[in-house]
């Protein structure tokens, strides 16, 4: 009986819609509207929070850092991994890691010719470091290093921009670093300039990259390295990846990059929960223009609802009448609006839109703005205007279960 009774609601709602078509095209182009800018935006928070995290992990943080247990609190040059090969070997067989390298920090005197500056020094790896990071697109001039000596017994060295400006150099002149090595002695050696590096906003402008073997020379380090910068498959399960390598590494400290860049990861969240506010805000207009045309066509049938309630129809069966109603005519047009959004949604995604100046994100050009297409930004909001349109009408559901027969059907 209840199954014959839905059935019969069902029909009954159907029939309503087809027969009040203005009100339900009215009705249709605000639930389907809403739900297609809400996709659209959508997929732009989306998109647009991975192209960030994309552009800032790999321009040097990485998705994933391992450090000596004490070595990101207190940095010290003898302060190493010093079993590398273990290391390497161990990521080597990890399946959710795609890459790896290692690097060397240390901090010292630049000089050439007459002027000096203090500039921060970093050891890579010459053939995995790319693997990871841009640093092999963000040279500006020159070409990018090799791991061995010239002809004249020097390793090569790439500058930032404004460390080259600074003290006047031009690729192939020499370059000189003074410092203190892991032993406590001084280091100091002469490189030849063969690259310039990212622009005057790019954090390492100051910078001195050397090859991670010329590195451990100037430190006086047979081996180890401060740290290893991970590029792992699934960027968004990176902090899940890195508690589980974490159990795998007592001996070693394994930090995501959320936590390794604490302060630029709140200030992304911050920014996506106000993004969040103006969702909320187009659900709130989605639920006044919803509410506000099923109340019109309750209004409109009060005569017709008090018909059903003379020849019996109980309260709670015309709350569902309308409700079926409402939910019948969201899902037709979000399955629409679906339809219609999908193609621009993918073209946003695999195009984007190109910004009419391109905006510098630590020395990588910054040129399209992507959305993101996944099953997460069409069902959410589906989701979301379909519960919104059952629950606005409870509302006029309740009022219509309230008329009274004799005073409705005596409405003109």
């Amino acid at each position: 009986f209840e199954t014959q009774v839905l059935t019969m609601l069902l029909k009954m709602a159907f029939r309503n819609l087809f027969r009040q078509r203005r009100r339900s095209l009215l009705t249709g182009l605000s639930m389907g509207g809403g739900y297609m800018l809400f996709v659209f935006s959508m997929s732009l928070l989306e998109g647009s929070w991975g192209n960030i995290v994309d552009i800032f992990t790999g321009d040097r943080v990485g998705h994933i850092q391992i450090h000596q247990l004490d070595y990101r609190a207190t940095p010290k040059a003898h302060r190493v991994i010093k079993d590398t090969n273990r290391l390497e070997k161990f990521l080597s067989e990890q399946k959710d890691v795609r890459s790896y390298a290692p690097r060397i920090f240390s901090a010292g005197l630049a000089y050439a010719t007459d002027k000096s500056v203090p500039a921060p020094i970093i050891g890579v790896d010459v053939l995995a470091e790319p693997t990871v990071t841009r640093l092999r697109d963000k040279v500006s001039a020159g070409t990018y290093f090799t791991a061995s000596t010239d002809s004249e017994g020097y390793y090569e060295a790439m500058i930032g921009l404004s460390l080259a400006r600074a003290l006047d150099l031009d690729i192939g002149d020499e370059l000189v670093l003074v410092g203190q090595a892991a032993d406590g002695s001084i280091a100091n050696d002469i490189y030849r300039v063969s690259a310039l590096v990212g622009s005057e906003s790019s954090h390492d402008r100051m910078s001195v990259y050397l090859p991670i073997q010329a590195a451990r020379i100037y430190l006086a380090l047979t081996e180890g390295a401060h740290q290893y910068a991970l590029l792992v498959n699934d960027g968004v399960d990176n902090q899940a990846l890195a508690r589980s390598l974490q159990t795998l590494l007592p001996d070693l400290e394994v930090a995501p990059w959320q936590v390794i860049e604490a302060t630029f990861y709140e200030t992304m969240q911050t920014d996506r929960r106000s993004n969040q506010y103006m969702m909320v805000l187009i659900v709130f207009l989605v639920f006044i223009g919803v509410l506000n045309t099923v109340l019109m066509s309750v209004f409109e049938r009060t005569r017709e609802f008090g018909v059903l309630r003379a020849i019996g129809i109980r309260p709670d069966r015309l709350v569902w009448l309308i409700a079926l109603e409402t939910f019948s005519l969201a899902f037709l047009s979000c399955l629409i609006g679906f339809v219609l959004v999908s193609p621009l949604i993918v073209w946003f995604t695999e195009v984007g839109w190109r910004l009419p100046e391109a905006v510098d994100m630590g020395g990588v050009a910054f040129e399209h703005l992507k959305g993101e297409t996944s099953l997460f930004v069409f069902l959410m909001p589906w989701a979301v205007v379909l519960g919104t349109a059952f629950f606005v009408s409870i509302f006029p559901g309740l009022r219509a279960a309230r008329i009274n027969p004799k005073d409705a059907m005596g409405e003109h």
